[in-house]
């Protein structure tokens, strides 16, 4: 696998033992290119798998960059991949689910990448409009089967909670037979 764009291009990353389903480099770039300038802005890549995400916003400007993986076994492969930076990109080696309870807002960028058949998606995009997780402008990105139907809005379960938000489907893109949500945080709150 490569860096498909920015300052690493053409790097070659190693992929981890275990499950893994690294995004196509048609599918990155892509959404690299809809992302446009990151320079400066925070990036979260969970479900980090071989790091591969958090290296292309790493290596395309993103000053902040964040992943979280579960797999210990996949650490000393990820820290590998991560020497490949310049800048430090930090590493969570705890479930997504766990880091999301004590994750501080605000983040430019969240991409997920969960298992396929993970079955908490709808889930995971609960908690983060619940701990306003996503900044004002922030965009969240969601990685999954082309043929699973997400939200148009996930609305916070509470109003206890002062940075909750309404996250709203702003679009959609399909790849083979995966697609990619894009979410951002309502402009009515």
């Amino acid at each position: 696998m490569r860096i498909t764009g920015g300052r690493y291009v053409g790097r070659t990353i190693i992929c981890p033992p275990g499950v893994i389903r690294p995004a196509m480099d048609r599918m990155r770039e892509s959404l690299f290119a809809l992302l446009g300038n990151i320079s400066g802005k925070s990036f979260l890549d969970l479900f980090s798998g071989s790091g591969l995400i958090a290296l292309e916003a790493a290596s395309r400007g993103a000053s902040k960059v964040e992943a979280v993986e579960k797999d210990r076994g996949k650490r000393s492969i990820i820290l590998k991949n991560f020497e490949i930076a310049d800048e430090r990109i930090d590493l969570h080696l705890i479930p997504v689910e766990r880091y999301l309870m004590r994750a501080k807002p605000e983040w430019d960028f969240v991409f997920l990448d969960p298992p396929f058949a993970y079955r908490y998606k709808q889930q995971l995009l609960m908690w983060i409009a619940n701990r306003g997780l996503l900044g004002n402008s922030g965009l969240l990105l969601m990685h999954h089967p082309a043929p699973e139907q997400l939200p148009d809005n996930v609305v916070p379960e509470s109003d206890r909670v002062d940075s909750a938000r309404t996250l709203v489907r702003v679009d959609r893109r399909t790849y083979g037979g995966s697609a990619v949500d894009f979410y951002r945080p309502s402009a009515d709150e």
